[in-house]
């Protein structure tokens, strides 16, 4: 969050970090006087979002408005987030995910591969899995990882954003763990199970 002087240099910051133009891909009102604008994509994928608040004053914490954006974000239980549309999810059970697991004393590294089966293209992906107890991620490879335990979603980044039918990704991490070098037991792919091989 910041004052909205500072907005146009963020997002000009942002843009130019992740590879992406400056020229929105996507704008809506996600809620009554914000301004949602995505830039490199679309959906929930988009590799730079910014929304403007208008009518929040100069104290954007004043007023309940901090409620508000947690709720927003998802982060408190006190009202549900404003849905996005859909990034192309592919039909359930049209995706398919092998993952090879390699470990060693207290660290593992975990090549995931992701398959499109379905009958058409997915532009802009993202992998949802739980990892097993006890492991967290350190770094990755073409995908960005966030959080790094838990509930961990896996997006596509700017050169891997396009899946066509029959196409595959690889993608992977490397992790340290207690003990546990087990793999996900599940996957979906933007919302739909994937078959896991």
């Amino acid at each position: 969050m910041l004052r909205y002087p500072n907005f146009g240099e963020q997002i000009k910051q942002w843009t130019n970090v992740l590879g992406v133009g400056q020229t929105p891909s996507s704008t809506d009102q996600p809620q009554a006087n914000w301004t949602r604008t995505r830039y490199g994509g679309t959906g929930t994928t988009a590799p730079v979002e910014a929304i403007s608040i208008q009518g929040g004053g100069h104290n954007i914490m004043a007023g309940g408005m901090a409620a508000r954006i947690l709720d927003f974000l998802g982060i408190t239980g006190g009202g549900t987030p404003p849905t996005d549309p859909p990034t192309d999810p592919p039909p359930s059970g049209a995706c398919r995910v092998g993952v090879t697991v390699n470990a060693w004393n207290t660290g593992l590294t975990e090549s995931i591969t992701i398959t499109n089966t379905g009958s058409s293209a997915v532009n802009g992906w993202s992998l949802a899995f739980t990892l097993p107890s006890g492991q967290t991620i350190t770094s990755g490879w073409n995908a960005a990882f966030s959080p790094a335990g838990g509930q961990v979603t896996a997006r596509n980044v700017s050169y891997n954003a396009s899946l066509a039918s029959g196409a595959s990704v690889s993608i992977g991490f490397q992790a340290t763990h207690n003990g546990n070098t087990a793999k996900p037991a599940s996957f979906t792919l933007n919302g739909a199970s994937c078959t896991v091989t």
